[in-house]
């Protein structure tokens, strides 16, 4: 073989070998799962940016998370009327390495939060028309009722948070999706509905009104942590809320959807 011929040979190695580790770090072809902090063959300025990167210092340590948030909402369709606000704290942790499955690339967490804050603001009591039924004819007719209202107030758990963590080059946003199930109790049955027991025209009529103190709270949703430093992030996430007591009360109105919109500081360990 000729100098040249070596010349280029040995070139050639050294450009293959730093292209292949650059592509590790995002998609390693074996199936492994490393991360671009702990790849053998980076380049000096790949380790460089590597060890200043917040998001892949939390995903390859699997650091926990914790810190507190605030949640704002409104409801949706028939409940356009409600709004929401509650706070509280959350703690997850990332459970496995990072899996590689082209753009859905990422890593399981699991996580759970408490809202010792939980409120909910509907229209104020008022008189609106329900049907009733004449119980003499059997007969519908129209009567207007008493529907409760206000402000409800209580508290919330949330003991299950499935998120999975999107593998990304960023250096400060890390997206994440999540699906969730929670347990709302307040101190007084919600959502608001018709008061279980009128008087109409000079009769006690009795009605199936009730709802409940306890609702549960299926939901799920999209966000980003944006790291301003290494174990400091901003928080910021959307969520569809459903809120329902399974029928333990004698009805179950239900919130069917509410959009909630989430601001939270995480701390990373």
């Amino acid at each position: 073989m000729t100098g040249a011929a070596k010349f280029f040979a040995i070139c050639w190695t050294a450009a293959s070998l730093s292209a292949g580790a650059g592509f590790a770090g995002a998609q390693a072809p074996n199936g492994s799962t490393k991360d671009t902090i702990n790849e053998p063959l980076l380049t000096g300025l790949d380790v460089a940016k590597s060890s200043i990167s917040p998001v892949a210092q939390v995903r390859q340590n699997k650091s926990w998370e914790y810190g507190p948030f605030v949640n704002y909402g409104v409801g949706v369709g028939d409940r356009s009327s409600y709004k929401f606000l509650s706070a509280g704290f959350q703690l997850g942790k990332p459970l496995t390495p990072v899996f590689h499955a082209s753009v859905f690339s990422g890593q399981f967490e699991f996580a759970g939060n408490i809202m010792p804050l939980w409120q909910a603001y509907t229209p104020a009591p008022h008189l609106a028309n329900y049907t009733c039924t004449d119980e003499k004819t059997g007969l519908p007719y129209t009567c207007p009722l008493q529907f409760g209202g206000g402000t409800f107030r209580g508290v919330s758990l949330t003991p299950v948070i499935l998120r999975w963590n999107f593998l990304t080059k960023s250096q400060r946003i890390q997206p994440w999706f999540q699906a969730a199930g929670g347990l709302i109790y307040t101190t007084h049955k919600f959502p608001p509905n018709f008061l279980s027991q009128q008087t109409i025209n000079g009769q006690t009529v009795y009605l199936d009104g009730g709802t409940c103190v306890w609702n549960f709270s299926p939901q799920g949703g999209v966000g980003i942590h944006y790291f301003t430093r290494a174990k400091r992030s901003i928080d910021l996430g959307v969520s569809g809320v459903h809120i329902s007591s399974a029928s333990l009360g004698d009805r179950n109105p239900g919130v069917n959807a509410s959009v909630q919109v989430q601001l939270g500081y995480t701390f990373w360990k």
